[in-house]
C-alpha cells in the first residue's frame, strides 16, 4: 500500500492552535482532481494545499472542503514551512530538492508563478496584488451583516471578494452575520475591514466565504493582498500590518511593492502523517 505525505499546519501564528490551519500533501505521481477534492473534504479544513511535478517546476493548488481556489496564502505558507522543515532534517523528497534553493522556492498556480522564502523573521510571499474597485453595495448587504447602514462607509470589489470597509474595529469584533444570506452573493467571499484598535496592528479584519465552503476563515493571505492597495493611501506608506479577529485570531505583515504584495508569516507544524492509498 502505497502512502501519501500529509500534514496539518497552523499558519500566521509562531504558537500551535491559533491561526489558521492547512492540510498540505506531498503528490509525487498525478492524482485525480476527484480524489484531491475528497481529500480536502475529509480534512475539512478551509484549505488543503496539494504539492505536485510540473513541467515547468512544481505545481501548487489549493481546495476547499468543496472547491478549488486561485489562490491562498495561509496554505502557501504551509507548504513552505513543510519543506523547510524536511529540508533541514535532509529528508526533502527528491522530486522537490531541485527546486529548493538557499529557502527560496516558486510554484506554479492558477494565480501564475508565486514565489517563497523561508527567511528568520517567517516565510515570506510574493502574490499579485488584487486592488479593489469601489463598487454599488449590495442591497441586503447591511442586512446579511446585521449592521446599520450607517455602519458600513465604503464597499468595492476585488477579483475574487466584496470588500467592505465598517465604522470600528468593535463592530468587525462584533459581527454575527447571516451566512447564507452571504453564499448567495456572486463572490468567493466578504472581507471586511476597520481601523485597528491596538498598537500591534494598522487595521483589522475579517473574512466570510460560505459559497466556497468555508464559513469563516481564520486567516486569510490572500484577502490581505486586497486589504494593503486598500489602505495603502490611507497610511501613505507601503508596510502595513493586519490583524484578522477571527477567534483564532493571527496577524500578517504586509509590504506593497507595485503590483505584488509581499506576505509574512509564521507557521507550526501539528502534525504528520500519510494517506493510505
Amino acid at each position: 500500500m502505497n502512502a501519501i505525505p500529509l500534514f496539518q499546519v497552523d499558519a500566521f501564528t509562531s504558537a500551535a492552535f491559533k491561526g489558521n490551519p492547512a492540510a498540505v500533501c506531498l503528490l509525487e505521481k498525478p492524482a485525480s482532481d476527484q480524489w484531491m477534492q475528497q481529500v480536502a473534504a475529509e480534512m475539512n479544513l478551509a484549505e488543503t494545499a496539494f504539492l505536485t511535478p510540473d513541467p515547468a517546476g512544481l505545481r501548487l493548488r489549493w481546495m476547499t472542503p468543496t472547491t478549488e481556489v486561485d489562490l491562498c496564502g495561509h496554505a502557501t505558507i504551509a507548504t513552505v514551512q513543510v519543506l523547510r522543515e524536511l529540508h533541514a532534517t535532509n529528508t526533502l523528497p527528491d522530486w522537490i530538492t531541485p527546486h529548493w534553493k538557499q529557502s527560496c522556492i516558486q510554484f506554479q498556480s492558477r494565480s501564475g508563478i508565486l514565489t517563497a522564502e523561508a527567511t528568520a523573521n517567517g516565510i515570506v510571499l510574493d502574490f499579485p496584488a488584487t486592488v479593489p474597485s469601489a463598487s454599488t453595495p449590495p442591497a441586503a448587504i447591511t442586512t446579511a451583516l446585521r449592521i446599520n447602514p450607517e455602519q458600513l462607509l465604503w464597499c468595492g470589489q476585488s477579483r475574487f471578494d466584496l470588500l467592505l470597509r465598517l465604522d470600528s474595529a468593535a463592530t468587525i469584533r462584533q459581527l454575527q452575520p447571516d451566512l447564507q444570506q452571504l453564499a448567495e452573493l456572486p463572490v468567493r467571499g466578504v472581507i471586511v475591514t476597520a481601523l485597528g484598535d491596538a498598537a500591534d496592528h494598522d487595521f483589522i479584519s475579517r473574512f466570510f466565504a460560505p459559497a466556497s465552503g468555508v464559513p469563516e476563515d481564520p486567516v486569510t493571505g490572500s484577502a490581505h493582498c486586497t486589504l494593503a492597495p486598500f489602505w495603502q493611501p490611507h497610511f501613505g506608506r507601503n508596510t502595513l500590518f493586519g490583524f484578522q479577529a477571527s477567534s483564532r485570531g493571527g496577524h500578517v505583515r504586509m509590504d506593497l511593492q507595485g503590483d505584488r504584495v509581499r506576505l509574512t508569516g509564521h507557521a507550526v507544524t501539528v502534525f504528520q502523517g500519510s494517506l493510505r492509498v
